[in-house]
């Protein structure tokens, strides 16, 4: 079978990442023809890819996309514009496919797959990262402004999602987003992105980055440094155990993005010991998060973010999570595993005392870390996960 995957965020192509798309692209080269169809814009650090990659078992196109500064910014949505354009000239001139894996967002180049795949009668199946415009409309929320200047970016998702023969999706309520407008699948597949756990292992035996005081307890974090994160409400809660003299872990900040400064400066100003180390390879980062006590996974109240990146790797380390995100398919996974505590978004003196009841309870984050390594086998292990993914490719239908 001849198999496209389009995906404009796929890292570096190193080996050694822990991307969807290049993972599913490895399990379906065993037999069959396979083809990603990605940017050239490396979305993660904000610049060009200098070589194409080689050495992989699949083939790798690289279109080119427009530049951009931020990940929320005007530049950004004509960007992927450019590279939604020269994606629909790039189908046009290729053989034709038996079958397009499309990742979605961007929306104009799943748009223009959409149109290819009815016209050419190609089986078009979309995967779902994340919600958009509802995420932008989130960061940049300007009362009914924003709404309407949106309004174009709706209808194309709209178009996307009626248009699908096959869906899948990083959460169940992504897949019940799409399922109100398509009519033609009677269900969904939802599959977290998760990660290899055998290779998270393997990572977590490197070498410390850090050396760590006997006694001293941890808080990591790990992800971007973004508006959709609220880290300072994770400083502000440290502050407020240090000031009552309470036992308050060391805070271990891994990313990095577009507030980084701003949060270092902010913890100087609270007199909080953190440590922010910047972006980090994988296999680094898996070291070091399990090097820690505890993890906090703090969305902003507003977010419509589901099951993300880091939930995976949170789970996979072992540790107890305080969680803050407003999604309920991820609250009830952690009161379901009981893997960790619920705080309201927003709501500080919460967030600390849930900090201060992990710090305080060295048997109960033994227990929780427990359970968080039991959702990881159960949920976010690719190895038995992605195969429903495969199946849903290879499928003739629904």
């Amino acid at each position: 079978m001849d198999i496209v995957i389009i995906a404009d965020f796929c890292g570096r192509f190193n080996q050694k990442d822990n991307n969807r798309f290049t993972y599913l692209a490895k399990m379906l080269c065993e037999k069959h023809s396979v083809e990603i169809i990605t940017s050239d814009f490396i979305h993660g650090e904000k610049k060009y890819f200098e070589n194409s990659p080689t050495d992989f078992p699949y083939e790798i196109t690289m279109l080119h996309e427009g530049y951009y500064k931020r990940n929320v910014c005007l530049q950004r949505f004509q960007a992927h514009y450019i590279w939604g354009k020269n994606l629909k000239k790039y189908l046009n001139k290729r053989k034709k496919p038996d079958v397009i894996y499309c990742a979605v967002p961007p929306l104009q180049a799943a748009y223009e797959a959409a149109k290819y795949c009815e016209k050419n009668k190609v089986r078009f199946i979309i995967d779902v990262q994340d919600l958009w415009p509802e995420a932008f409309q989130m960061a940049l929320h300007i009362p009914v402004l924003s709404h309407l200047l949106f309004l174009p970016f709706q209808y194309m998702a709209n178009v996307i999602y009626k248009m699908a023969d096959g869906i899948c999706a990083v959460s169940e309520s992504y897949v019940s987003r799409v399922l109100r407008v398509n009519r033609k699948c009677k269900n969904g597949h939802s599959v977290f992105l998760g990660t290899c756990l055998k290779k998270f292992d393997e990572n977590s035996n490197n070498k410390h980055l850090l050396e760590k005081e006997v006694n001293e307890l941890w808080l990591a974090y790990c992800g971007t440094l973004g508006k959709s994160y609220d880290i300072e409400g994770v400083i502000e809660a440290l502050a407020l155990l240090k000031k009552k003299e309470i036992l308050c872990p060391r805070f271990i900040v891994i990313g990095d993005g577009e507030k980084s400064e701003e949060l270092r400066e902010l913890a100087k100003q609270k007199n909080v010991d953190a440590y922010f180390t910047g972006r980090l390879e994988y296999k680094k980062m898996c070291a070091l998060l399990c090097q820690c006590d505890m993890v906090v996974n703090p969305i902003i109240g507003s977010s419509v973010a589901s099951i993300i990146n880091k939930h995976s790797d949170y789970a996979a380390s072992g540790l107890p999570v305080i969680n803050t995100q407003n999604s309920i398919e991820y609250i009830k996974l952690v009161e379901k595993y009981q893997m960790g505590l619920n705080s309201e978004s927003g709501n500080i003196v919460q967030l600390a005392e849930n900090i201060k009841t992990l710090s305080e309870d060295k048997e109960l984050r033994i227990v929780m870390g427990r359970n968080a390594r039991r959702c990881a086998v159960e949920k976010f292990d690719r190895e038995f996960t992605y195969p429903e993914l495969v199946k849903t490719i290879l499928s003739r239908g629904e």
